[in-house]
């Protein structure tokens, strides 16, 4: 995967520079994705999105991208194919690592009507207040400007991250009314001295 790109988000040859600093402080979420987890629905080519993603028997495409922490999403950018192929609206959904198109029936979180972008200039601006806590976001491309298939070369995630630390949980057995006689401890005798 390459700079600036989640997995199977695509890179593509388009006129979008990544050297541009400013771009890549804002959109460094591509770095907190769990690559190995991520979705798509609907490629034409498996595993096609370190070029392009297309879509394979209509316009619509949906990706499940899960992030490696908690992220508080602020802005999307999004750039489609040429002419037509572009995907005319995106669906935001938040924690639904395994979202499905028998899914895209619910009421997102946010939607977006696109305007065809192939130099990643427009930036739009998510609810910041629902996009809170993020473990793994969903977009779906229901439609695009009237081609059979949709093209995305590139998905810009912008935010803040927050490592999840993950402890261990340990688990102890306790007994509802102990019984002496199974503890033939004589650490238990002298405790009991003690305390009395």
């Amino acid at each position: 995967m390459s700079h600036g790109h989640c997995h199977s988000c695509g890179e593509g040859n388009h006129s979008h520079s990544h050297d541009d600093p400013e771009l890549g402080v804002q959109y460094m979420l591509y770095q907190k994705i769990d690559l190995q987890r991520v979705q798509c629905y609907n490629e034409a080519v498996e595993g096609s999105g370190q070029t392009y993603v297309e879509s394979d028997t209509d316009e619509e495409l949906l990706f499940n991208i899960p992030f490696t922490g908690s992220v508080k999403l602020k802005g999307i950018i999004i750039i489609g194919g040429e002419d037509n192929s572009h995907p005319s609206k995106v669906r935001m959904f938040k924690n639904r690592p395994t979202m499905t198109f028998d899914d895209t029936a619910l009421e997102a979180e946010q939607e977006f009507n696109l305007h065809p972008d192939p130099d990643g200039v427009l930036e739009y601006s998510v609810k910041v207040a629902r996009f809170n806590n993020v473990n793994s976001l969903s977009l779906h491309f229901p439609a695009n400007f009237g081609d059979d298939i949709t093209k995305i070369y590139y998905i810009g995630l912008k935010g803040d991250f927050t490592q999840v630390n993950r402890q261990e949980v340990v688990i102890c057995n306790y007994e509802a009314k102990p019984n002496p006689a199974d503890h033939k401890s004589s650490s238990v005798d002298s405790v009991h001295h003690f305390i009395s």
